[in-house]
């Protein structure tokens, strides 16, 4: 069996990566693995607005929700004895994903299981990330809000 060393766990900070955060902590505690919590402030949505007092704002907003949602992992991370590095960054969250799993073993994410109308207009992260990984991708379904 692979024994993977590096484990990156990118979240969003919603309840639906809670499930592969745990099983990525878990996994990391079983192989005595590195973890790197990732989020991605999202620059995508701000490319069309000028940079006014508002979009600083929600920008601010973006910075502290990755903030707490790293340092969930963190917390539940040491619950566990697995020290986790945290990281936020910005820019597109799938080319962020990907570009930091050349320095990992395995991406462990959540994902809502979108299907239809909702998963091409939304596009999927976990998709592109599967696709373009350098690195193997376990994704973790949410059975919370997520409909197949």
């Amino acid at each position: 069996m692979t024994l993977f060393k590096r484990i990156l766990i990118p979240t969003d900070g919603s309840d639906n990566t809670k499930e592969a955060i745990l099983k990525g902590l878990e996994m990391a505690k079983v192989m005595d693995a590195e973890v790197t919590a990732l989020y991605v402030v999202d620059q995508t949505s701000f490319i069309n607005f000028p940079m006014d007092s508002t979009i600083v704002s929600v920008y601010s907003l973006l910075e502290k929700e990755g903030k707490d949602a790293v340092e969930y992992v963190q917390s539940e991370g040491a619950k566990l004895g697995v020290k986790v590095a945290v990281k936020v960054e910005e820019g597109s969250p799938a080319r962020k994903i990907v570009d930091a799993s050349k320095f990992h073993d395995l991406v462990v994410m959540g994902t809502l299981g979108r299907t239809g109308i909702s998963k091409i207009l939304l596009g999927s992260v976990a998709e592109r990330v599967v696709r373009f990984a350098d690195c193997p991708v376990l994704v973790v379904r949410s059975h919370k809000g997520g409909s197949a």
